[in-house]
Protein backbone atom coordinates (compact mmCIF):
# COMPACT_ATOMS: atom_id res chain seq x y z
CA UNK A 1 0.00 0.00 0.00
CA UNK A 2 3.42 2.43 0.77
CA UNK A 3 5.00 1.55 -2.26
CA UNK A 4 5.65 3.94 -4.93
CA UNK A 5 5.86 2.53 -8.44
CA UNK A 6 6.18 4.00 -11.41
CA UNK A 7 2.86 4.22 -12.90
CA UNK A 8 2.03 6.60 -9.77
CA UNK A 9 5.08 8.44 -10.41
CA UNK A 10 4.20 9.01 -13.76
CA UNK A 11 0.38 9.70 -13.03
CA UNK A 12 1.22 12.70 -10.39
CA UNK A 13 3.98 14.11 -13.24
CA UNK A 14 1.04 14.29 -15.77
CA UNK A 15 -1.25 15.83 -13.41
CA UNK A 16 1.16 18.61 -12.83
CA UNK A 17 1.96 19.58 -16.34
CA UNK A 18 -1.61 19.57 -16.79
CA UNK A 19 -1.79 21.72 -13.74
CA UNK A 20 0.60 24.34 -14.30
CA UNK A 21 1.89 23.38 -18.24
CA UNK A 22 4.81 23.08 -19.58
CA UNK A 23 5.77 26.70 -20.18
CA UNK A 24 5.40 27.66 -16.43
CA UNK A 25 7.52 24.44 -15.28
CA UNK A 26 10.16 25.54 -17.38
CA UNK A 27 10.45 28.62 -16.06
CA UNK A 28 10.58 27.47 -12.75
CA UNK A 29 13.49 24.90 -13.38
CA UNK A 30 15.23 28.05 -14.87
CA UNK A 31 14.85 29.71 -11.67
CA UNK A 32 15.70 26.51 -9.50
CA UNK A 33 19.00 26.39 -11.68
CA UNK A 34 20.31 29.86 -11.20
CA UNK A 35 19.35 29.72 -7.62
CA UNK A 36 21.65 26.45 -6.81
CA UNK A 37 23.99 28.08 -9.61
CA UNK A 38 23.72 31.23 -7.17
CA UNK A 39 24.13 29.41 -3.87
CA UNK A 40 27.48 27.17 -5.38
CA UNK A 41 29.05 30.13 -6.18
CA UNK A 42 27.99 31.97 -3.12
CA UNK A 43 30.07 28.49 -1.09
CA UNK A 44 32.75 28.69 -3.54
CA UNK A 45 33.33 32.56 -2.47
CA UNK A 46 33.13 32.46 1.18
CA UNK A 47 35.83 28.89 0.86
CA UNK A 48 38.57 31.20 -1.24
CA UNK A 49 37.68 34.09 1.56
CA UNK A 50 38.01 31.70 4.71
CA UNK A 51 41.47 30.29 2.99
CA UNK A 52 42.52 33.92 1.79
CA UNK A 53 42.15 34.79 5.25
CA UNK A 54 43.51 31.92 6.68
CA UNK A 55 46.75 32.40 4.54
CA UNK A 56 47.02 36.11 5.84
CA UNK A 57 47.22 35.02 9.15
CA UNK A 58 49.60 32.21 8.69
CA UNK A 59 53.01 34.55 8.42
CA UNK A 60 51.87 37.02 10.90
CA UNK A 61 51.80 33.78 13.33
CA UNK A 62 55.37 32.94 11.93
CA UNK A 63 56.33 36.16 12.99
CA UNK A 64 55.38 35.72 16.90
CA UNK A 65 56.96 32.11 16.75
CA UNK A 66 60.07 33.75 15.47
CA UNK A 67 60.34 36.46 18.48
Amino acid sequence: MGEISITKLLVVAALVVLLFGTKKLRTLGGDLGAAIKGFKKAMNDDDATAKSASDAAAPAERLSHKE
